[in-house]
């Protein structure tokens, strides 16, 4: 089975960009199942149902997100709805709205656990421990009949997420991690058989500072002075990993990271 992932869709250069390449992606590669992280998608913070449903019609699937997620309030109903194909990420405390995994189905009838967890090192957010967290889903779900477990890991830091792969190792099918906008030259499968890639990027404006005007970010390190964040335009970047599930086992035969300048 041949998984799709497309890092955080950014506002609507992220949006067009996908539309623009991701039927031809899904053609070419033989995927079986596309997931995109969607906490960016609408200007750039935030999700509404817009965009999901205009994401859905480009191909995409299912939607993961991150710490931006709550920036629209009419994102709650959305997390409560089964009809809505997204979650958050899963350690946020007790009584949040909405779940943070959830089995999705292929066409094919492939089940595939997803998994979305948030990184502790450098976010202002108070969490549960995310690994923890993900050792309580795997066990709950272990009576569930699952052919591939794919954890999108919205974290900081490199270590952390590292440390997160190397947990999980040869327990699930991926962990990629997600956040800085910034792709990392690592996709790898790790020893115990865990496909890996420390940030996929994100899909977006290229001529940027991930994703917001560049004059703007240099303007704020100079002065120190806030300032309001614009979308960039121009050129954008799709920035997507290809999973490769094993058939008999939970595990990855390979990792492909893709990368499109349009």
């Amino acid at each position: 089975m041949n998984i799709l992932f497309i890092g955080d869709i950014f506002a609507k250069p992220g949006r067009e960009t996908v539309k623009k390449l991701l039927k031809g992606y899904r053609q070419e590669q033989n995927i079986d199942l596309v997931i995109a992280n969607a906490e960016n998608m609408k200007h750039g913070k935030g999700v509404t149902e817009d965009n999901i449903n205009e994401m859905k019609a480009a191909g995409v699937d299912f939607f993961t997100s991150g710490n931006h997620i709550w920036k629209d309030k009419e994102v709650i109903p959305l997390l409560d709805n089964r009809n809505i194909p997204l979650i958050r990420p899963a350690n946020y405390p007790a009584g949040t709205p909405g779940s943070g995994y959830r089995i999705v189905e292929t066409p094919s009838m492939k089940r595939v656990l997803v998994i979305n967890l948030l990184g502790r090192l450098f976010m202002p957010v108070d969490l549960d421990c995310p690994f923890r967290t993900v050792d309580n889903i795997l066990s709950d779900t272990s009576h569930e009949q699952i052919d591939a477990i794919f954890v999108d890991f919205h974290a900081e830091t490199t270590s952390e997420k590292y440390a997160l792969g190397h947990y999980l190792d040869g327990r699930v099918t991926a962990v990629i991690g997600t956040h800085t906008h910034v792709p990392t030259a690592d996709a790898q499968i790790l020893p115990k058989g865990t496909a890996f890639q420390c940030d996929v990027g994100f899909t977006g404006p290229a001529d940027s500072v991930i994703g917001v005007k560049k004059e703007i970010i240099i303007e704020n390190f100079l002065t120190q002075m806030p300032v309001r964040h614009e979308i960039a335009e121009g050129p954008t970047v799709f920035n997507a990993v290809k999973v490769e599930s094993n058939e008999d086992k939970i595990t990855a035969s390979g990792i492909t990271f893709i990368q499109k300048f349009v």
